[in-house]
């Protein structure tokens, strides 16, 4: 059996509408590709990416056997594409070919974006919904952590938990008494990366004090060394090569340490994933994959998550099926940018802050501090923030000026 082309598909995905205000002003439209890989014996090979692998990329697997890419680390979208294959080859569940399989469901999270606490409240009662569990969502100091909290707290149903990630820090919090306040609530539920990824000594105490799990996704050595040291409760590897996901996984396995696989894409993603966690002896932390923000799909198969679970797939391969149709019509789509716009907060002494957010620099949505200029923020500061777009009006115009010449913009 020899791969003999690889299709690339560029397509552009919608949000789930009741999510698309905040998503678009994030990120802007989503794009993905999607890859297609033939045998010379009829099989078709699923995989997708955020981006384009470079073309001297894809040409290493032309040509080859699917087999030879087991433990693939060349590529995570293509690799995944080969594992499809290798399942169908084989006549066997893609899992199989990591392991024996461990547990038949697998714990899976839902995602949002830091907003409004309406906003914020509107995600639990809609992913609670769905059959969700975890919500997680990256910090913004551009809105009180402890308001999103208490608006969360107010709509969750018993067990509905939030997962909150502080991207490494980069605000003036006193950490421990900022996680002291958040555990206060039972829908608190998990920290990702509470401070800088080298600081393991303060990892270390931290967890310590913590009644809640550490969560550590950024290793300084790669999450090797530093895992013996007892620096979190759970581990997160993000976007790992599968080859390299298969080491950590015995590493975790050795000392037993729960984990969890975040990789963003659709449902041929969240099959992959589900695989991979499914065979993996320590994988029982839920997983990310953002497919719930999506409002179409190339695949026919949805894995839809039933009390905070989704099944593995049982058949051959990743156990989903290409819907041509719907992949040349997402080929098609054409959404409007996303352009830049104000970030307007107020204080509640009546202070006024005024930034531009750019999608193209998303970051800056949580990690403002990594702008030169910018004040120093925290994730408790009696703030509130609304999203001011391009209304035609002359203040608008000024306002966005006035923010360019002085980076940010302070007013009583």
């Amino acid at each position: 059996m020899k791969i003999t082309e690889i299709e690339v598909h560029e397509i552009t995905l919608e949000y789930e509408d009741w999510i698309a205000y905040q998503l678009n002003h994030f990120y802007g439209p989503t794009k993905r590709t999607v890859y297609v890989a033939h045998t010379d014996d009829g099989l078709i090979g699923l995989g997708e990416g955020h981006d384009s692998e470079p073309e001297e990329v894809i040409d290493q697997y032309v040509g080859t056997n699917p087999f030879e890419w087991i433990g693939d680390e060349t590529s995570l979208a293509l690799g995944t594409a080969m594992y499809d294959l290798m399942g169908k080859a084989a006549g066997v569940p893609a899992y199989k070919l990591f392991g024996q399989k461990v547990r038949s469901w697998v714990p899976v999270g839902s995602w949002t974006v830091s907003t409004h606490p309406d906003r914020m409240a509107e995600a639990v009662r809609e992913y609670s919904a769905q059959g969700y569990t975890w919500m997680k969502y990256h910090l913004s100091p551009f809105e009180n952590v402890i308001d999103q909290t208490e608006a969360m707290q107010e709509v969750a149903p018993e067990g509905f938990r939030i997962h909150y990630d502080f991207t490494m820090h980069g605000t003036d919090d006193h950490m421990p008494e900022l996680l002291d306040k958040l555990e206060q609530f039972p829908v608190a539920g998990c920290f990702e990366d509470p401070l800088p990824p080298g600081d393991m000594q303060g990892y270390i105490e931290l967890r310590k004090r913590s009644r809640l799990p550490v969560v550590l996704h950024h290793f300084p050595t790669n999450a090797t060394y530093e895992v013996f040291m007892k620096p979190a409760d759970a581990y997160m590897l993000g976007h790992q090569l599968i080859g390299e996901s298969v080491r950590r996984a015995g590493l975790f396995a050795a000392d037993n340490s729960p984990f969890m696989l975040q990789n963003v894409g659709g449902n041929i993603t969240r099959a992959m994933t589900a695989h991979m966690m499914a065979a993996f002896p320590s994988a029982n932390f839920h997983f990310v994959s953002t497919t719930e923000t999506w409002k179409d799909d190339v695949v026919e198969e949805r894995l839809e998550p039933v009390n905070g679970f989704v099944r593995v797939p049982e058949a051959p391969g990743l156990g989903v099926t290409l819907d041509w149709d719907e992949l040349e019509r997402l080929k098609r789509l054409e959404l409007p940018p996303q352009g830049k716009w104000i970030i307007r907060s107020r204080f509640k002494n009546g202070a006024r802050m005024y930034n531009i957010a750019d999608p193209q620099d998303s970051i800056f949505m949580v990690r403002p501090d990594r702008r030169r200029g910018m004040v120093p923020m925290r994730y408790d500061a009696p703030i509130s923030t609304d999203y001011w777009d391009d209304d035609g009006t002359d203040a608008y115009r000024e306002m966005f000026a006035r923010i360019e010449r002085e980076g940010v913009v302070l007013e009583k």
